[in-house]
This record gives C-alpha cells, sequence and structure tokens, in this order.
C-alpha cells in the first residue's frame, strides 16, 4: 500500500475510504492483502482529482457505473455485428 500511496499521493486511510465508497475493488492475494493494478492507481487519481474539483463520491460511482454499462453495450453490440458478419461469410 505505501508504493500506491507514493504513486497517487494519497493516505492510507484515504484509499480505503474511496474503497469503503465502493469506488475501487482491489484484488486481494491468498492471504487478504490488497493489490492494485496500473488500472487501480489511475482510477485512485482520477477519483482523487474529482474529489478535489468537489465531486461527491455517490456522484463519481454512478458516473463510473454509467460508463461501465455504457462500454458493456458497446461490446454487446459490436459482438452482435461481428457474429452477424461471419454468419453472413458463411463462418461458424
Amino acid at each position: 500500500m505505501g508504493t500506491v500511496c507514493e504513486l497517487t499521493g494519497l493516505s492510507e486511510r484515504r484509499i480505503r475510504y474511496y474503497e469503503e465508497r465502493k469506488l475501487i475493488f482491489p484484488d486481494r492475494t491468498s492471504t487478504g492483502f490488497r493489490k492494485y493494478s496500473f488500472s487501480d492507481i489511475e482510477k485512485l487519481m482520477d477519483i482523487a482529482e474529482k474529489v478535489e474539483e468537489g465531486v461527491q463520491t455517490d456522484e463519481i460511482r454512478r458516473d463510473y457505473k454509467k460508463k461501465e454499462t455504457d462500454a458493456d453495450l458497446k461490446k454487446k453490440m459490436i459482438r452482435g455485428q461481428l457474429n452477424s458478419h461471419f454468419q453472413r461469410s458463411g463462418f461458424k
């Protein structure tokens, strides 16, 4: 966690708070230690910036959920288009 604090400029308490607020979901080792990915670190920095700008954590969470929903929808649409293309081309 120390390295993540150094990279983000956030305290351990602040990082845990963001986790408690369901803004970040780091993986865990078999012994329960948090494992932060590069994506997690980028997200922490983004969250901290938004909080600094006065955005509430509930609003940040809603924004992330919407982005995830939009990304899932886009993936489904692309998958459907690819399936349709392959079916028309005779691929299975």
